[in-house]
Order: C-alpha cells, then structure tokens, then sequence
C-alpha cells in the first residue's frame, strides 16, 4: 500500500523559490510538504561565488541553499527528498504521484521546479558528457588546470563560465554562432581584457573529437556558419553554455506555457491557468532568472495560496 499524505500546500521545488514558499506558508500556519526533486538546492548548488544576494556580500551557493533550506525547517515546513513523477490538476485536491510510492493530495500546489542547462544535442556531445563535455563550469572547472578548453554560447551564461574558466585553463575558446555577444556590457568588458579568452566569432560547434580508451576529450571541430570551413581547436574540456530551459515536465501539456515553455502567470501574481496552482522561479522567469527575484515570486506564490485558501473557506 503506498503512503498517502495531505496538505494545503504542496511545494514541488527546493530552490530559493521553493524554500522561500515555505517559510512564508508555514508562517501562515499551512503546515506545507516541500519535496525537493532531482536537485535538492537547485541550480545554485551548481554555482561559486554568489555575490548578489541581499545580506551577503559573498556566499557559496551551495552554503546559501543550506541556510534557505534550514530556515523553511525551522518555520515548520516538512521537507521530503522525493522526485514528482505524474501531478494531476484537473481536480481538486490535487494530486502527486511519488518516485517513492507516496501519493500526495494537496488543496494547493506550488511549483517551483526551476530550469536545467540546455544542450546542442549533437552525438558526439552526449557520447563525451561526463568525460570532457559539461554545462556547469563551476562543477567540472578545476578538472582543467593548466589545460585549454572550449566554451560554446554567447549569452550571459558562456561569458561568466568562460570568465570562471580562466581560474583554471591556460587558454579558453568562446565559440559563438554571431559576431557578436549578447550578454551584459559589464562582462563583455572583462572577456576582452581577459588575455586567456580568445572569441571564434561566426563559428558553431560542430563534434567533439576524442579519445575511446579511457574515453575523454581532446579537441573540437568548429564550423564557419558563413563559409562552412572547419577550425580544428585542440581542448580537453567543453563547456555548453547556451542557456537554460524550463523543467515544465509536469505541467507542460496543462497549463499555459509561452516563450520556449515558461508557465504562464497573471500579471503581479504567480497564479496559473488553474486556479489553486501557483508557479515560482525560473520555471516561470525567462526574464530575470535571479535568486533574489525567485526568491520574491515564492513569498508571493505561499502568500496568493494562503490567500486562495482562505476564500475557499469561507
């Protein structure tokens, strides 16, 4: 018999969207069940430095996310590290189906499901993750000192994972498909005085080249877009770094999603196209994508479910 828990607020995240949504519905007295998922922390347990979040002048991410999952403890939210497999909507209560058997039956649902790294989705690429490919420098970086290494993008994300990069590598290559970076003027400035960076503007990847026995990266082949000529660039590290997309596998085909599969929210509001359900985070911010605004749109979310609550019972 699988085990079946009930709650007012079912929280399905762990990031600072998710632990902010708790602290803020156990206040409420909603005694919320937060069930961490895949990457309990979310993608900040992936990053360094943290230097933009309020009240710390620098903090680990990891560390941060330590603090922000003690905090929705200590206010009473119980938090579970089970996986979301199925989550039905259509009626209320709504219902979660477990990777540990639990079902859980919830008068609200709050996700908070966040994003993941978005891959090219070449052969080679999946052939060498683990092995020389990566799409989180902060993570695989120090495998690399003294080495050369490739980054692929041209957004925010590869500038500040190429940036991170020279800590380690001797030289590192930024490929980028334009002539041109998008990402913001201030770290477009420190990548051209950073003498180890060297742009390969116009240029997508084409393979990662290696080595079967033991399996392991030791260059790439990058394609001209304009003239289809092969650059042949020796590496032993390749970072993807093309941006991130939406976990939206659980509402994907139920709620309303725009911009590549963000859930879409009523203006000033985390509510859904269902009402009861509430989306926080990166899983809804294709603009922003902060800790601090994640952080804000879970407070709202935890306030707009106690507030939904509340009419219900009247």
């Amino acid at each position: 018999m699988s085990d079946t828990r009930h709650t007012k607020v079912l929280i399905i995240g762990s990031g600072p969207a998710g632990y902010t949504a708790g602290v803020y519905a156990s206040r409420a007295m909603l005694e919320p069940i937060l069930v961490q998922g895949m990457e309990p922390g979310g993608q900040l347990t992936t990053t360094t430095d943290v230097e933009n979040y309020p009240g710390y002048t620098e903090v680990q991410g990891p560390d941060l996310m330590i603090k922000m999952e003690e905090h929705a403890r200590a206010m009473g939210t119980e938090i579970i590290g089970d996986i979301i497999l199925d989550l039905d909507l259509s009626k209320r209560p709504f219902t979660a189906k477990g990777d540990s058997g639990t079902l859980y039956t919830a008068d609200t649902v709050i996700l908070a499901t966040g994003a993941r790294a978005k891959w090219l989705g070449l052969p080679s690429e999946e052939k060498f993750k683990g092995f020389g490919v990566s799409a989180c420098a902060t993570c695989d970086g120090f495998f690399y000192r003294g080495q050369e290494i490739v980054v692929v993008g041209g957004g925010n994300t590869a500038v500040e994972e190429a940036l991170f990069l020279t800590n380690f590598a001797s030289k590192v290559t930024l490929i980028h498909r334009r002539d041109e970076l998008r990402a913001e003027k201030i770290l477009i400035n420190r990548l051209m005085k950073n003498e180890k960076i060297e742009p390969l503007w116009d240029h997508q990847l084409e393979e990662v080249v290696g080595d079967d026995m033991p399996l392991g990266v030791t260059g790439v082949r990058a394609k001209h877009v304009k003239t289809g000529e092969i650059t042949e660039i020796p590496a032993k590290g390749v970072f993807i770094a093309i941006g991130h997309a939406p976990a939206n596998e659980l509402v994907k085909d139920v709620l309303d999603t725009h911009m590549g599969g963000y859930v879409v929210t009523k203006p000033d509001s985390t509510a859904t196209s269902i009402p009861g359900v509430f989306a926080a985070g990166d899983l809804t911010d294709h603009k922003y994508r902060q800790a601090v605004t994640s952080a804000g749109m879970g407070c709202m979310a935890a306030l707009e479910a106690e507030h939904f609550i509340a009419e219900q019972d009247d």
